[in-house]
């Protein structure tokens, strides 16, 4: 068993990538791998999380709501009773850290005392004002994500690139950054603690392709910020638009482009869909670049 599981010492920042496993427990996931509609999401995700610890994950990351671009929202109740089951079934299963993916405070505080380690919040502590307390409390390690669906939305002509809409920048790397810090900020000022903080840019979350492409490409900038980054591009839909329309099963060679980048500026985690396949990625490339 990993010692003292909620906290970071295990992870040597700099040594190597560390890999971080998507276990969907939904019907609408976007890359189609949501667990929801079988008979016992549970059994599966047992299955998957075995699956993905023996093909090199070292951390896995479970959601209960589609967080894709017009998925249905679903109700705490409905959050709680899919994941609930599926944490308590994976925590006695595997040997790895789990984190819960959700932006609610009560789904991650049932999810913690359910065995869940980390809180994974795609609206970086500022959608429910009651998850920086349950974060502080727990003193677990918190992936803050930048979300940029609460900018403002503007209407293009041109949405090539822009499947998750044009939400308008001056400079996508500086905004995002300051944007994380404020995030932060309310995060020390709660009692989170400084090492328990991860960030991740929230590539295509309020982004076009092109700035989530820029994300990647200068997120060695954000590495400067001096915490952990989490890199989250596998399977988005701006790679199946460069790709020229591929449907999400078929990026594994364009998230690999990716994930291959985002190491190289700096990605301390990378979330994937495909652990086997970018573990050898990351490997290849911390042997290159580390």
């Amino acid at each position: 068993m990993i010692a003292n599981r909620r906290s970071l010492d295990s992870f040597v920042w700099g040594s190597r990538t560390y890999v971080m496993g998507i276990i969907n427990v939904t019907p609408d996931s976007f890359s189609g791998d949501g667990l929801a509609h079988g008979s016992d999401p549970a059994a599966q995700a047992v299955e998957q999380a075995l699956t993905f610890v023996a093909e090199g994950a070292d951390i896995l990351d479970i959601g209960g709501e589609s967080t894709r671009p017009g998925g249905a929202t679903i109700t705490l109740d409905e959050e709680i009773g899919r994941i609930l089951p599926v944490v308590r079934a994976v925590r006695a299963t595997v040997d790895v850290p789990v984190s819960i993916d959700t932006y609610r405070a009560k789904t991650a505080e049932v999810a913690l005392a359910a065995g869940a380690d980390w809180v994974n919040d795609v609206w970086g502590l500022l959608h429910d004002s009651e998850m920086v307390h349950v974060v502080s409390s727990a003193e677990c390690p918190v992936i803050i994500m930048h979300n940029g669906r609460n900018r403002r939305r503007e209407e293009k002509d041109d949405q090539a690139g822009g499947y998750y809409g044009y939400f308008h920048y001056e400079d996508v790397v500086s905004e995002v950054k300051s944007d994380l810090m404020q995030s932060v900020a309310l995060a020390l000022s709660t009692g989170v603690r400084e090492d328990n903080i991860i960030l991740d840019p929230g590539i295509g979350f309020g982004k076009t392709g092109a700035q989530s492409m820029t994300l990647i490409n200068r997120l060695d900038e954000l590495k400067a910020l001096g915490f952990p980054v989490l890199l989250g591009s596998s399977r988005k839909g701006f790679i199946g638009h460069v790709l020229g329309g591929l449907p999400a099963d078929e990026r594994v060679e364009g998230t690999a482009a990716t994930v291959a980048i985002g190491i190289a500026r700096g990605a301390d985690i990378v979330r994937v869909h495909d652990v086997r396949a970018m573990k050898r990625v990351a490997q290849m490339t911390d042997a290159l670049v580390r």
